[in-house]
């Protein structure tokens, strides 16, 4: 899967700079996203984002491409690749990586007690 987000004045901290948390929330969304188009009608929540070390700096006006694949999938849960690449609008063919990481999804019941992704889906 892929999508795109535009860096707005609202995200930069005091330096000017992209807030690491709002990568973060955007990656987190991302990989809910993939991970329910992958496993219509389950519901998931994220248990884990492994090794968070943010690369480059992010300015206003870049244009971040986040690409999530599935990596890895267990009995109750699913492991995402999300890659996070930066462009500025000038620069449209000169894509760096800028962030990446695996996001673990685990499928919950209407209780939050975790399921196996095999199961049949409830109905509530």
């Amino acid at each position: 899967m892929q999508t795109y987000k535009l860096v707005m004045p609202g995200d930069l901290n005091h330096y000017g700079f992209l807030f690491g948390g709002n990568l973060l929330k955007w990656v987190d969304e991302i990989a809910w996203i993939a991970v329910t188009l992958h496993y219509p009608g389950m519901n998931f929540v994220t248990v884990a984002i492994d090794d968070v070390q943010f690369k480059k700096s992010i300015r206003q006006g870049s244009i971040l491409r986040f690409e999530s694949r599935l990596k890895q999938e267990g009995n109750t849960s699913a492991r995402f690749q999300v890659e996070v690449f930066r462009n500025s609008p000038q620069e449209t063919e000169n894509q760096e990586v800028v962030f990446s990481t695996i996001v673990t999804m685990v499928r919950v019941n209407i209780k939050g007690d975790k399921v196996p992704i095999t199961d049949a889906i409830e109905i509530e």
